[in-house]
C-alpha cells in the first residue's frame, strides 16, 4: 500500500468515527471539547503534509490518539461504557478511560517531538533527545490542564464533563502523571521501531 493510500485510509476511519461521536453525544459541548483537538490536528497534519510527511507509525499512533478523543467526547469520559463494565468487574473506584487518554496524551506527542527533532536535525538520539522530549510531553501535559482550567472558570458547571475529576482531588497531578508515563513508555519501547520507520522514509 502507498503512503498516500495508507494516509487515506486512516483518514476515512478517523472521519467516520468523528461523525459516529457526533450522532447524540451525551453532551453536544463537552463532545466539541473533546473533538476540537483532533480536528485541529487533522487540519495541521493536511497542511504541512506536502512539506512534512510523517512516518507511517507515526499517522497510526495519531489515529489512536484521535479516536481517543472521539469516543471520550461521545461518552464523556467518566462514562465510556468498556470502562465502566471493567470498573464495575473489578470493582474499582472509578472510571479509568481518562487515565488511557492522558497516557496517550504523553506517548503520542512524545514520538511527535522525538521525530521533529531527529528530522531537523536538532538533536541526535541519546540521553539529551530524552529527556527533551519527556520535558517537551510534560508541558503540553500542563497546558492542557491549563485549558481545562480555563474553560471550567468560563464555563461553570457545564465543563464538568469534561474535566470528568470524578471527584478525585488529586486529578490534575494524576493526569500529568500518566502523560509522564504514556511519554516514557513511547521512548522506552517503541524509539527502535520508530527508527526503522524514520530510515524507510528516509530511504523512501
Amino acid at each position: 500500500m502507498t503512503n498516500k493510500k495508507y494516509k487515506i485510509l486512516l483518514l476515512i476511519i478517523f472521519l467516520a468515527a468523528l461523525l459516529w461521536s457526533a450522532i447524540n453525544p451525551k453532551d453536544y459541548f463537552t463532545w466539541f471539547l473533546e473533538v476540537f483537538p483532533a480536528v485541529i490536528g487533522l487540519i495541521i497534519l493536511i497542511v504541512i503534509d506536502k512539506k512534512f510527511e510523517l512516518t507511517r507509525l507515526l499517522y497510526f499512533l495519531i489515529l489512536l490518539e484521535g479516536l481517543i478523543l472521539v469516543i471520550g467526547g461521545h461518552y464523556t469520559y467518566a462514562e465510556m461504557p468498556l470502562f465502566n463494565w471493567l470498573k464495575d468487574v473489578f470493582d474499582l473506584g472509578r472510571n479509568y478511560y481518562d487515565r488511557l487518554g492522558h497516557l496517550m496524551q504523553g506517548l503520542v506527542p512524545a514520538l511527535i517531538a522525538r521525530e521533529v527533532l531527529i528530522r531537523k536535525n536538532v538533536l541526535k538520539p541519546g540521553a539529551w533527545l530524552y529527556f527533551i522530549v519527556v520535558c517537551i510531553c510534560l508541558a503540553i501535559s500542563a497546558f492542557y490542564e491549563f485549558i481545562e482550567w480555563w474553560v471550567a472558570v468560563a464555563s461553570g458547571t457545564a465543563a464538568e464533563a469534561f474535566l470528568g475529576t470524578q471527584g478525585d482531588t488529586w486529578d490534575t497531578q494524576w493526569d500529568m502523571f500518566m502523560a509522564f508515563v504514556g511519554a516514557n513508555l513511547g521512548l522506552i519501547f517503541l524509539s527502535k521501531l520508530h527508527d526503522r520507520y524514520l530510515t524507510k522514509l528516509e530511504n523512501k
